[in-house]
């Protein structure tokens, strides 16, 4: 009589939260199946967790250069393009297609720095990258990428989450979700930026989209407080602190226990990762234990804010099991003009990024790092075999989405090979084209994920990172 009477008091909205085997409960349960919620861990969503299949690397570091590098000054000598310097391109080669600036009547640019060949894979590098000559049989070499969009913003979105525009996971996101991080101390996945302004597009770059908020990218700051408001405000003591998220811990996981709500795992483990970063994220910002023939390696400086600190430190996230990081670095938009050209300001750059992004490589082989980890470097788009001039008489190149270059290094990735080619104005790949959508299937892939399975269930759709799209380039792997 005492429990009917205790069960009287309680009302049906109560009794369809409490009970566990109620309506409520089921119809709760069989929401997030539906919605693929029901394949998060109860416990931190950033949990390690089983790949598909068994994988040949464990973490990425995405070196991506924003603005577009120009392949034709860095990578890929083309005689016949300056021979026909100065000419109007074939119409068989430009007839609809579309460009960001060039007018109708832009000229074939013929390249002008020096190139030479270099290392077994006899690999064409020019004189701006002299460090990269001693990776070139480290590294795979993507002659034919291929890219679908050529505006800065929404072609950067789409090398990094597989769609234009923004409310996509970001690739960091789709991996921590799949395969969680190994890092207990530090967020799975972390962003370095250096340059003197952030990437176009900001951090819908990094954003976890419509996935639990857990697996977005947290940028760290090169200098000051690593992330702001990290360390506690005055007139708060450990002891204080403590006691705050015991208490708001075990209200959060009261609420967990009855709704399931993955956003509430969410809070949970940035309360806990926030108090677990306060003694970590200084000690992996300090880069004065590090020796000095390393510091000399990358160039990097203790205490500064550069893209060498950032590829050192870098490494360092990848030693203590962050699982994806990404180095932004700017300004590679060279349109022509006093204060973006190919003459002075591609060589300035040029010479921010070689030794370091070599000596990252390098570092990593040393340490026995390589193996498991993959290291990609590239930008948006490249850049148009013919030239644009601006205010200012200097020479420059429009954005080009039909054929560029990127690199690959480690992971069960093929050392010292070269894969693809483009035609003799590096206008179009003639062989070895490599997607936008093919290289995500293929970086997944080494990770242990088929980009076909990894799906999240959003809005009444499985969402992937690589759309209906994308094939494992299985010539490139090991």
């Amino acid at each position: 009589m005492k429990g009917l009477l205790a069960l009287r008091d309680h009302t049906r909205r109560h009794f369809f939260e409490r009970c566990g085997i109620g309506l409520g409960s089921i119809a709760l349960g069989e929401m997030l199946a539906r919605e693929g919620r029901a394949a998060l861990p109860s416990g931190d969503p950033t949990d390690p967790r089983r790949p598909h299949h068994r994988a040949k690397a464990k973490n990425v570091i995405f070196l991506f250069m924003a603005g577009g590098p120009s392949q034709l000054e860095m990578f890929e000598d083309k005689p016949r393009l300056r021979e026909f310097h100065g000419q109007l391109p074939p119409e068989s080669l430009v007839a609809g297609k579309r460009f960001a600036f060039l007018p109708d009547d832009a000229k074939l640019l013929g390249g002008q720095r020096a190139f030479g060949t270099y290392g077994e894979t006899r690999m064409e590098l020019s004189d701006l990258l002299p460090h990269h000559r001693k990776i070139v049989d480290e590294v795979t070499w993507l002659r034919g990428m291929k890219t679908d969009v050529f505006n800065h913003g929404p072609a950067k979105l789409f090398m990094n989450s597989g769609f234009q525009v923004p409310g996509r996971p970001s690739m960091g996101s789709w991996l921590t979700y799949g395969i969680g991080s190994e890092s207990r101390d530090l967020p799975g996945f972390v962003v370095l930026q250096s340059g003197p302004r952030g990437p176009r597009g900001g951090n819908a770059l990094w954003s976890a989209g419509f996935l639990p908020s857990s697996y977005q990218g947290v940028p760290l700051r090169g200098s000051g407080d690593p992330i702001l408001n990290l360390a506690n405000p005055p007139g708060i003591s450990k002891q204080r602190q403590g006691d705050f998220f015991d208490l708001v811990g075990t209200l959060n996981r009261e609420r967990l226990d009855r709704t399931g709500d993955p956003e509430i795992a969410t809070r949970l483990s940035a309360y806990e990762m926030a108090y677990r970063m306060q003694s970590s994220a200084p000690e992996l910002m300090d880069l004065s234990g590090e020796s000095q023939s390393t510091l000399d390696l990358y160039g990097a400086t203790p205490g500064g804010n550069s893209y060498a600190n950032n590829c050192l430190l870098a490494r360092r996230l990848v030693e203590r099991g962050v699982r994806f990081v990404q180095l932004y670095h700017t300004n590679w938009d060279h349109h022509g003009g006093p204060t973006e050209n190919l003459d002075k300001h591609l060589p300035e750059i040029c010479s921010e990024i070689d030794q370091a992004s070599a000596a990252l490589v390098l570092d990593l082989k040393q340490r026995g790092l390589l193996e498991d980890t993959i290291v990609v470097w590239g930008g948006e788009f490249g850049r148009t075999p013919m030239g644009e001039v601006r205010a200012g008489g200097a020479g420059g190149r429009d954005h080009h989405i039909d054929a560029f270059t990127m690199w690959v290094a480690g992971g069960g990735f093929k050392a010292g090979h070269i894969h693809g080619a483009s035609d003799d104005f590096g206008y179009e790949v003639t062989e070895g084209a490599v997607h936008v959508h093919d290289l995500h299937a293929t970086l997944l892939h080494q990770l242990g994920l088929d980009h076909e399975k990894l799906t999240y269930r959003f809005q009444g759709r499985d969402f992937r990172l690589t759309d209906v799209h994308g094939q494992v380039v299985r010539e490139v792997l090991v």
